[in-house]
């Protein structure tokens, strides 16, 4: 987890605290800026280190099987239970259960799961005892939870019993200077791993990566980088020898804008707060809306909106 900019430092010293504690938290940010890898610094800085790590990506989990994975089941609980499995959760006894992209879980599976996190309660399908299992749970999501919620795909009462503690990554894109710090980690890293030479990003390159938006975020700097460990090693890579394809932002769904700086300049902090406010009257005060008009999270709007004083 390297960076330097004040609101990565501020969610790494939130990280810290709630790490200290057993308290359930919710990481928010964007594809590709690392969430797990927060999760797994919470964990490795608990008490919990030394007890099991569990992952769970509820999005690759097929509807069907979403309860008996995450709570077990009984040898004859369904056709095609041949013994007894132990769930997810039982597994990570003792320590952390990561629940990644968690607004996919399924209704269905939403309520046992809550009471699983209001009493720690675990029941194993075609079990009639019910277990207790000391388990910390940590949930990641780039959606925005509150709109599932408005929209009747999430319940609001798993909403709150997840939201005690968020965390927000924020976008690679709003991080200053990290673009090039993480660069320079990733080339020696990878450089390592790979056992090459290492390229050499000249100064003009640099200059072009650190202006890029970098859509998907970390991930996708990793992979440039990558791409140019193992095909341009131990060369000095300028900006005419990426592939054009490389750094090319993905245009499909996305609106074609046509502002223009005027000559004599503009205000970033008054036009952001202007463009809040019109997304707010567009949307009738409806904040979840209004976010997502403007491509962020609700907390993000939020506090967008307190740094503007917008009520």
């Amino acid at each position: 987890m390297l960076g330097e900019s004040p609101a990565f430092q501020s969610a790494l010293r939130s990280a810290r605290l709630v790490a200290g504690t057993d308290v359930t938290a919710l990481i928010l940010g964007e594809s590709g800026t690392g969430k797990e890898l927060l999760a797994r610094m919470i964990h490795r800085e608990s008490r919990r280190a030394e007890g099991p790590w569990v992952t769970v990506n509820c999005a690759a989990l097929p509807t069907d099987l979403v309860e008996s994975e995450l709570f077990g089941y009984r040898r004859g609980a369904f056709t095609g239970a041949q013994a007894d499995h132990v769930g997810r959760i039982a597994q990570a006894h003792g320590g952390t259960l990561f629940l990644d992209e968690i607004a996919e879980l399924p209704l269905a599976a939403q309520g046992k799961l809550l009471r699983f996190l209001e009493y720690g309660e675990c029941q194993a399908l075609g079990s009639p005892r019910v277990e207790t299992v000391d388990v910390r749970v940590l949930a990641a999501t780039h959606q925005d939870l509150r709109a599932r919620v408005d929209e009747g795909a999430f319940r609001a009462d798993l909403f709150y019993r997840l939201h005690v503690i968020p965390l927000e990554l924020p976008p690679l894109r709003e991080r200053d200077d990290d673009v090039l710090l993480l660069l320079d980690h990733f080339v020696q890293a990878l450089s390592g791993q790979h056992g090459v030479d290492a390229p050499v990003f000249a100064r003009g390159l640099r200059r072009r990566l650190a202006r890029y938006a970098w859509p998907g975020n970390i991930r996708e700097l990793r992979n440039l980088v990558e791409r140019c460990v193992v095909l341009l090693h131990g060369r000095r890579i300028g900006e005419d020898d990426l592939p054009g394809e490389w750094l090319q932002v993905p245009q499909a769904g996305s609106p074609e804008l046509h502002w223009k700086l005027p000559a004599d300049g503009v205000s970033l902090e008054a036009v952001e707060a202007q463009l809040i406010n019109q997304a707010l009257e567009r949307t009738e005060g409806n904040r979840s809306r209004a976010a997502r008009l403007l491509g962020l999270t609700r907390d993000t709007l939020l506090y967008r909106m307190k740094k503007h004083a917008i009520s």
